[in-house]
């Protein structure tokens, strides 16, 4: 990724940099243009990406060239507009045409400007690469990704440090051609044959997948999209894939919608209240999902099957240390230490009106003084290292046990019922209609219990999600 990235930027920003040169009124608006580009979140540039392209490894290229265009198109129009005029009317006046004063004289006196925007593209390609993970361009970023989600530096170690390593290679490549001084055609020859490796293995085709499940970034939707490959690969002759880790709700519904996707796990609370964009107030579990089923269709064609018995519904926790400190049990108890307490919340949850931190401050009145927004990976690790006393959870979250916290009565019944249930596409079903039945054999199955112990076995005991998820069906007589 960060090779061809680098390799479009070039291909792009060089050319155009040098027309620039040539078109100077036109020079600032269009560097304004690669600016502007440039300062666009680049998680949201990747989210974007999925409307138009899906997920994947070019969307993720795509969104990388853009991150580098700014610095080769900036360097390159600058090296050769700051060569001394004396030296270009000299070439002129010893006959030189535009073109060949260009190849002769410019290019190799802005050779140095020019490939220093080119190494600081790489840093910035391969700095961001790490964020295509979340979009199912796999690479480094899954390693790190995983070790947020878990609170493991060892695994983010593991992909920090090779990134870190292949930045140091790229930057010997770029100062072995320059300080060398090599010919154009050593360059070409180099370039050529770093491309014919990394290219390779995308020429070998890969076996095609009948059927693509999706899931969210954290080890309960991976679980849940394995368990949907083994119960359909069991009854039926369909190869399955599964993409998971592609990031938060938005991410993956807009895959889903684009056909990336064809099948994911979504829980019942989060479709009617972020994608519908309903309040749940004083529904039970069975009027949520039946809402839910028949809004989704209607919006958005999309058929939403039988969900399980869990209910990850929210919740806030706190560490035993503040629970004996403040003597809370109820989320009405920490009314009087508001003032007093730090909280850290998910963006997710801070974002979210109707059954997020909004709807917490009107049915509780509660306004803490200090509120951290943080990564859903970070939030158990801030808590117990005494960072933040209050978080959101989710109630099957391995984190609760490994860290002995204790979770908040919902005395006034404030977050609605969370219980995961299969979202795919009517053409899907119309393709193939036994899914329906098959995924179906899955309503009703796993209690609260039964999704905390295989989130703990993956966050915690570093079990395979697919293994995870193969083992309870076996168990349960979901699978022969």
């Amino acid at each position: 990724m960060s090779f061809l990235s680098l390799l479009c930027a070039i291909l792009i920003a060089v050319p155009l940099g040098i027309a620039l040169t040539r078109t100077r009124r036109l020079a600032e608006p269009v560097i304004g243009v690669a600016a502007v580009l440039q300062t666009i979140p680049s998680l949201a540039l990747l989210g974007f990406m999925i409307i138009f392209i899906g997920i994947g490894t070019v969307p993720a290229i795509i969104a990388l060239t853009v991150y580098a265009l700014l610095p080769i198109l900036r360097n390159t129009y600058t090296g050769i507009h700051g060569i001394d005029p004396a030296i270009k009317e000299a070439a002129t006046g010893m006959g030189m045409s535009s073109a060949r004063r260009l190849r002769k004289v410019e290019l190799p006196m802005a050779v140095p400007i020019v490939m220093a925007g080119i190494r600081t593209s790489m840093v910035l390609i391969i700095g961001t690469a790490t964020l295509a993970a979340l979009i199912g361009a796999g690479g480094l970023g899954d390693l790190i990704m995983t070790g947020i989600q878990r609170a493991d530096q060892s695994y983010i170690l593991l992909g920090a440090i090779p990134a870190a390593i292949l930045a140091l290679l790229f930057d010997f490549v770029l100062r072995w051609t320059e300080r060398a001084k090599r010919s154009f055609m050593t360059f070409t020859i180099v370039m050529a044959s770093a491309f014919l490796i990394v290219i390779a293995p995308v020429l070998v085709p890969a076996q095609q997948q009948d059927i693509v499940v999706g899931g969210k970034l954290e080890a309960e939707p991976e679980i849940l999209a394995n368990m949907y490959k083994h119960v359909i690969e069991e009854n039926t002759d369909l190869n399955v894939d599964v993409q998971a880790g592609l990031g938060g709700t938005d991410i993956v519904f807009d895959a889903l919608l684009v056909g990336d996707i064809d099948i994911y796990p979504e829980f019942t609370g989060t479709a009617y209240v972020d994608l519908l964009g309903e309040d749940p107030s004083g529904m039970n579990e069975e009027e949520v999902y039946e809402a839910t089923k028949e809004g989704i269709e209607e919006e958005h064609a999309l058929v939403y099957l039988e969900p399980m018995a869990y209910n990850n519904t929210y919740a806030l926790a706190v560490s035993q240390a503040t629970e004996e400190a403040y003597g809370v049990e109820t989320i009405s108890d920490l009314e009087p230490y508001q003032n007093e307490l730090t909280a850290g919340f998910t963006f997710e949850f801070l974002d979210r009106p109707d059954d997020g931190y909004e709807a917490l401050v009107d049915t509780y009145g509660l306004e803490f003084a200090d509120v951290n927004g943080l990564d859903p990976g970070l939030r158990s690790q801030a808590i117990e290292e005494g960072e933040v006393d209050v978080i959101d959870a989710y109630s099957t979250d391995a984190y609760l046990v490994e860290y002995d916290m204790m979770v908040l009565e919902d005395n006034e019944a404030l977050f609605p019922p969370y219980q995961g249930a299969p979202l795919m596409r009517e053409e899907v079903l119309a393709d193939h209609p036994e899914l329906e039945g098959i995924l179906n054999t899955l309503a009703g199955e796993i209690s609260d219990e039964d999704m905390q112990e295989m989130n703990y076995l993956v966050d915690y005991e570093d079990t395979d999600p697919e293994e995870v998820a193969e083992n309870y069906l076996w168990e349960n007589d979901l699978l022969e």
